[in-house]
């Protein structure tokens, strides 16, 4: 399987990323391992999904980091927001 997967970093910001071992890729991240998260951490796994090919992940992570894709996760992670007290402009 291969995953896209949405970190809520410590700034409120949301880092995505796709993987096949999703296990080992957010202990990297939280480990320090990845340079573009090092600084941002904790990090907490908010949202991921699956995939059979890895093309369909790499195209769903390009996507989601689109404006529209931004849209689509502000509107499908909702609830988190309201939970988080985050307004949806702040977490891109």
């Amino acid at each position: 399987m291969y995953y896209v997967y949405i970190l809520l970093q410590n700034d409120g910001n949301l880092y995505k990323g796709s993987t096949d071992n999703l296990k080992q890729r957010i202990e990297e991240h939280n480990a320090g391992k990845v340079i573009s998260t090092k600084h941002k951490r904790p990090l907490k796994l908010i949202h991921y999904e699956g995939y059979l090919f890895k093309e369909d992940a790499q195209r769903r992570e390009k996507y989601l980091k689109t404006t529209e894709g931004r849209r689509f996760l502000r509107q499908q992670l909702k609830i988190f927001y309201i939970k988080y007290n985050i307004k949806s402009g702040e977490v891109a």
